[in-house]
């Protein structure tokens, strides 16, 4: 009875997952990155403090690709600016810790990264689409 129960709290959590990205604008979609490399890295924090070495490799697998895969690739780095190059940059750093933190069970570089993704991810969220440009004079 629970395996069903849980199989369909999954399969309605798919679907409200799958619906928002179906639905979300350009800002919405790099939130959603955001959220899932956040849950991974959560996620992969937890497996390694209960020494799941597989679970803990497929979660840093799963931040590793929304990070190198998403968020970096969704940069437009010819019309970006020297913040679109620093962000590139910084993902490329995120990666190479997140490798490092599976390859030493460091639980210090999980944090780390989850820390520098929190950061950008608040900036985001301050960013809305929807709000007025005030004129430059």
């Amino acid at each position: 009875m629970f395996a069903n129960a849980r199989n369909a709290i999954s399969a309605y959590r798919k679907v409200g997952v799958d619906a928002a990205i179906e639905v979300a604008d350009p800002h919405r979609l790099i939130l959603l990155l955001f959220s899932g490399a956040q849950a991974a890295l959560c996620n992969a924090r937890a497996a390694l403090q209960q020494q799941q070495i597989a679970a803990k490799g497929e979660a840093i697998s799963k931040a590793i690709d929304i990070i190198g895969n998403g968020l970096k690739v969704s940069l437009d780095l010819e019309n970006g600016g020297e913040i679109a190059a620093r962000l590139d940059a910084l993902y490329d750093y995120l990666v190479v810790r997140l490798l490092r933190a599976n390859l030493d069970n460091d639980l210090s570089a999980l944090d780390e990264v989850a820390g520098l993704l929190e950061e950008i991810h608040g900036a985001w969220r301050e960013i809305s689409p929807a709000a007025p440009q005030q004129a430059v004079a």
